[in-house]
């Protein structure tokens, strides 16, 4: 307290950052809504969420933003996507998933995947996610080292795959390999804020019992997540029962795949105790609504996996099956979808949606501690979207606004971990004509691949 003759004032306390907003939306609790609330960062966490009034009287701050058309909500987290394959966006559409992957997919990996392929493509898909409010990503492809430098440069969160198949690559030769250069990967970005890792097996039909076996010991020496792709179609129930005698899900239960660790991407095709034993071991799923319809994967039970307690995040899988990297587009696909297939209107309800695309998917990977929701000693990983314009109006429920009406078009300014990356809907720190530059070259070359 300084007094002077007559009068008394509290000095003001400095700080990194001050957004004041319209509304703020933490998503802890679900159904909160803040309006005029400001969010106080310092060192890249979030040190106060209040009433912008008491924040005006507060704080001060050399960069404040005055966002008084917007919501504030946490960074969306996209939870299963393979960012490289950004550089196929388009490149064999309406196919189905193994016709897609077999006569396309795979022989322009094996012509063109290498740690260039692998890092231009992530700082496209990077860029692409953080124009959509997109502040962190699940990702699995080769050359993990090479997605992890382009996370770091565009200052998005990763948490970057430790992949695992049964077939030789130009990036390793046989699963040891692939496990041992993941892990090398690994220690050498061990203390990068914004990186964190995940055991990622391909998926039951590409890896063994022994390397699921060994990828099961190792998530439990490093405490990591194990992400893969679970019951995405038909065909691949089919063939574990023709190979195995069993599903996949049973056959993952058995080698002990099934935990709180698991982060199962698709999970379309499931039966209710299938369902059961998912929220029993504590698993995630990742959603993935648009990938799912494009690839005629099927409508996944995501009600009935809300239902009964699995954790749902949202992902958008690859820019080469969907073929956006838009977790707006996907809130809305899931809930929508959500009523159609039960019948119920009140299914996945709006609040749900927006939990799937922040908290949820921050608990798949053991990240909620962390980021997720707006509150203190939180990082300040945020996401503002603009609720002007006559497509917004008139807004009588902000939050079902977001999943209903606003688009990734929406998002005019972007934090991760209190540092601006997206501001007035421009990246920041990021060359946008190198890296068009960069595409139009893999563009070249891979049409001239597919048309000899």
């Amino acid at each position: 307290m300084t007094e002077g003759p007559g009068m008394a004032f509290t000095a003001m306390e400095e700080i990194d950052t001050l957004i004041h907003a319209k509304w703020v939306i933490p998503v802890e609790p679900s159904l909160a809504v803040l309006p005029d609330h400001s969010v106080a960062i310092r060192g890249g966490k979030i040190a106060a969420v209040l009433p912008s009034g008491e924040a005006r009287r507060r704080y001060t701050a050399p960069r404040v933003f005055e966002l008084q058309r917007h919501a504030l909500i946490p960074g969306l987290v996209n939870l299963h996507t393979h960012a490289p394959m950004t550089l196929m966006r388009g490149l064999a559409d309406d196919r189905p998933l193994m016709n897609w992957l077999k006569d396309t997919i795979w022989p322009t990996e094996a012509s063109h995947v290498s740690p260039e392929f692998v890092h231009d493509g992530t700082l496209l898909a990077c860029a692409e996610m953080l124009r959509g409010g997109i502040t962190c990503f699940n990702d699995m492809y080769f050359f993990p080292e090479a997605s992890a430098r382009a996370a770091l440069e565009c200052g998005l969160r990763a948490a970057i795959g430790i992949i695992c198949v049964e077939f030789p690559t130009q990036y390793a030769s046989d699963p040891q390999d692939y496990l041992a250069k993941g892990l090398a990967t690994r220690d050498a970005f061990r203390g990068e804020p914004l990186l964190s890792f995940a055991m990622a097996p391909h998926a039951p039909y590409s890896v063994s019992d022994a390397s699921f076996s060994r990828v099961v010991t190792m998530a439990e020496e490093l405490d990591l997540p194990i992400h893969i792709h679970l019951h995405e179609t038909r065909d691949e129930i089919e063939a574990s029962l023709a190979e195995h005698g069993v599903r996949p899900i049973a056959r993952m239960e058995a080698l002990g795949v099934l935990g709180p660790r698991l982060v199962a991407a698709h999970a379309v095709h499931l039966h209710e105790r299938e369902i059961a034993a998912l929220a029993r071991h504590g698993a995630s799923v990742a959603h993935c609504p648009t990938s799912n319809l494009k690839l005629a994967s099927g409508f996944a039970p995501a009600a009935a996996l809300a239902d009964a307690g699995v954790n749902l995040g949202l992902g958008t899988d690859g820019a080469a099956s969907n073929n956006r990297l838009d977790l707006f587009s996907e809130m809305r696909s899931a809930a929508l979808l959500a009523k159609a297939s039960t019948g119920r209107a009140d299914a996945l309800p709006a609040a749900y949606a927006l939990a799937a695309a922040t908290l949820n998917g921050a608990r798949a990977l053991g990240l909620d501690d962390l980021i997720g929701s707006i509150q203190p000693g939180k990082a300040a990983d945020l996401c503002a979207v603009d609720f002007s314009g006559p497509e917004m109006l008139p807004c009588y429920d902000p939050i079902s606004h977001l999943v209903y009406v606003a688009g990734r078009e929406q998002v005019s300014h972007v934090w991760v971990q209190g540092t601006l990356r997206i501001d007035n809907k421009n990246w920041t720190g990021l060359s946008v004509p190198d890296l068009d530059k960069r595409i139009a070259l893999w563009q070249n070359k891979l049409t001239s691949e597919t048309k000899t």
